[in-house]
């Protein structure tokens, strides 16, 4: 009988790496070991700063944080509720509006502070006692077999983590879209260039954003303006402005006048004069498609399984449906006495995934397709097409629907719910 030091390896210990953590360790009633690899220091616990980046999520994510236990102490943290989307042609006639009291929803999704995020997440994992967090820390070789798996941490790791070998039952790899252990054991991946860029900001509008988002196509790819800050701070807002990469120095380059008077011409004036901006940062937008996503007690979540173009928000929702279906599928064989790393247990979490990572990516892509092509008749039918969203509520309550992760069969936590009903909820 193999020995194992751990019963789950997660390599990665971002925003989704970090809440499989938080998931993971409710497994079996807290009866199974944890080791959650991160390479980088965690970060200070400073004040929010305006240049923190954000991110979005939707309302399922909502729902899978409540699951999990600490949805109450992220919505204290500063994140701020999406209640009106806002989809327009930039220079064209459609235009789709889409409000959670209409979806009866709280909220159609949340703008939320990744420093926030991260401070939640790992004031839970520190109070779990069956998480061993080894940061920092990196991986050096990764070897899979039928029966286990086995790492040795690179030089440089502390002390207490210093032993030459891990074993684990499984390994999850939510080490990013740029994986080096995904290729080094063997994952084949499909990748799709955009040659587009995302340029991220923040800014601040005279008037206030009233929790819209707006998504707004341009010739030069999507503009997304997300609102930020709780009651009493309605002036701030986060941009993900899409470009072509040989435009990308260029903006970058702009003094702030300039990006703002550029930015102003692409978005218009619905929210009044843009003033103040914060700091830029360009990120270049790639699809990722892996070709399985488990392979001999391996398995891949967030973006190591898969990237899309940022368009509608869906990366980091993608991500954490994988928490919450694998958390399911992982949970149903300890109750059933399985081996949680038999191929069976997690071909059904690869199964599970399959519909959602092949529909997120044809919308998204699909997206960016219709909307970058200026061919008249094309045009003309994009926005007829926003136009009967907007006017037709059942459309709309569809398409509300599945862009807010709620379609399809849900696994517990997706629905808000604990994975064990005995499960006490954490706060900070």
């Amino acid at each position: 009988m193999d020995s194992f030091d751990h019963d789950v390896l997660i390599v990665g210990g971002g925003l989704v790496g970090a809440t499989l953590a938080c998931a993971l360790s409710q497994l079996g009633g807290q009866d199974l070991k944890l080791a959650l690899v991160e390479a980088k220091p965690l970060g200070a616990r400073d004040q929010p700063s305006y240049d923190d980046r954000t991110i979005a999520m939707a309302f399922s994510s909502r729902r899978i944080f409540e699951g999990i236990g600490i949805w109450s102490s992220l919505s204290k943290a500063d994140t701020t509720a999406i209640d009106h989307i806002h989809i327009s042609d930039k220079g064209r006639f459609g235009m789709t509006r889409l409000s959670a009291t209409d979806a009866g929803l709280e909220a159609l999704g949340y703008v939320a502070d990744t420093k926030a995020i991260g401070t939640v997440l790992f004031d839970y994992i520190n109070s779990q006692k069956n998480i061993n967090l080894m940061c920092p820390a990196e991986i050096q070789s990764i070897e899979n077999g039928p029966d286990g798996v086995s790492w040795q941490l690179a030089d440089g790791a502390s002390k207490k983590n210093n032993k030459k070998k891990f074993r684990a039952r499984i390994a999850i790899l939510a080490d990013g879209g740029r994986s080096g252990l995904r290729e080094q054991l063997g994952f084949q991946v499909i990748k799709q260039d955009y040659q587009q860029t995302a340029i991220v900001t923040n800014v601040s509008p005279t008037r206030p954003h009233n929790n819209t988002a707006y998504e707004r196509f341009t010739k030069t790819g999507p503009l997304a303006l997300l609102p930020m800050g709780q009651s009493g701070s309605k002036s701030r807002c986060a941009v993900v402005w899409s470009t072509a990469p040989d435009q990308v120095d260029e903006i970058l380059s702009w003094e702030n006048d300039k990006f703002l008077a550029q930015l102003q011409s692409r978005f218009g004036w619905r929210l009044g004069k843009f003033t103040k901006i914060g700091k830029r940062q360009a990120y270049p937008l790639h699809l990722t498609k892996p070709v399985d996503l488990v392979k001999q007690r391996v398995i891949l979540a967030g973006n190591a399984a898969h990237t899309v173009h940022p368009v509608a928000g869906q990366g980091f929702n993608m991500g954490l449906r994988d928490v919450a279906c694998l958390a399911q599928v992982l949970e149903d064989a300890i109750k059933y006495n399985n081996d949680i790393g038999d191929e069976k247990v997690l071909a059904r979490y690869a199964q599970w995934r399959k519909r959602d990572n092949k529909m997120v990516p044809l919308f998204t892509d699909g997206l960016i397709r219709i909307f970058s092509n200026d061919f008249p008749p094309l045009a003309l039918a994009r926005n007829i097409g926003l136009l009967a969203v907007d006017l037709c509520p059942p459309l709309k309550r569809e398409f509300t629907r599945r862009t807010s992760g709620l379609a399809g069969t849900l696994p517990r936590l997706a629905r808000g719910l604990p994975l064990r009903e005995n499960k006490q909820g954490f706060t900070t």
